[in-house]
């Protein structure tokens, strides 16, 4: 899954694919770079991100869906919590929702995402984009983030979403300290008795930099390719990733080591 920020502050692409023409070309890039989905996000969610108005996002993410959807067959993921942007998304050719508030934030998301018949991201969040850093603590880590996605798939089927069609995110960085993340990438085979695909996203996170001694979003490609592999080799299914050529590579590697080349 290749990350397109059509955003002025996302933490590592800020600004980069604001320009319609820019955003398209780079999602074709990434296309023929190997990526399988391409994920287009409106609103910032780095930690203390501010909201955004529904028509911002969608006046923001509508004009490349429609043109990315013109150019290419790749499926087109919508990143956003809103149930009108979502369905303005899929209705300009988007065909899958991922939903970093595991269908908290936004009561009629579910409905959306049932009555198109799409495949949904549930993801795991503890508090909000603003406040999600804010000193994050957790009794028992693994099993509040399992429960956390057991009641999230628990409203998607009783929306009537397909249960073949949802995907599970245990949420890298989202409430989350280093040491939490290190130990779900570990312990990412506790989420595979949910029978679920599991989506990571650790790409060029601040848990990399700081496990690396302060290293800066640009130099975090090695920390990225390391969590990559591990999160593939531990269960991970799909890994969503801003360097997609890069990652592809690393992919196939940990495939081939994992079941066989």
């Amino acid at each position: 899954m290749g990350v397109l920020n059509i955003t002025p502050d996302s933490f590592s692409d800020g600004g980069l694919f604001f320009n319609k023409n820019r955003a398209v070309e780079h999602a074709l890039k990434m296309r023929d770079e190997g990526a399988d989905i391409i994920d287009i996000g409106g609103e910032s969610t780095r930690p203390g991100a501010e909201n955004i108005s529904v028509d911002e996002e969608i006046r923001r993410v509508i004009p490349v869906i429609e043109e990315l959807a013109k150019r290419t067959e790749i499926p087109i993921s919508i990143d956003t919590c809103k149930s009108s942007v979502a369905k303005a998304a899929v209705s300009s050719g988007a065909s899958m929702v991922n939903d970093i508030s595991g269908l908290r934030f936004d009561s009629k998301m579910p409905g959306v995402i049932a009555q198109h018949d799409i495949p949904v991201v549930i993801m795991h969040i503890k508090g909000t984009p603003k406040n999600m850093q804010k000193n994050p603590v957790y009794n028992a880590l693994i099993p509040e983030i399992m429960d956390y996605l057991r009641e999230g798939i628990e409203i998607a089927r009783h929306a009537g979403i397909d249960d073949n069609k949802i995907i599970i995110d245990p949420g890298i960085g989202f409430g989350k300290t280093v040491e939490h993340n290190l130990e779900i990438i570990k312990r990412l085979n506790n989420l595979t008795g949910f029978e679920k695909p599991i989506l990571l996203g650790p790409s060029r996170k601040s848990f990399i930099g700081k496990t690396l001694g302060g290293l800066p979003v640009s130099e975090r490609l090695e920390g990225t390719a390391a969590a990559t592999a591990i999160g593939i080799f531990n269960g991970a299914n799909i890994i969503r990733v801003h360097d997609v050529k890069a990652m592809v590579r690393v992919a196939k590697i940990a495939d081939a080591i994992k079941i066989g080349f």
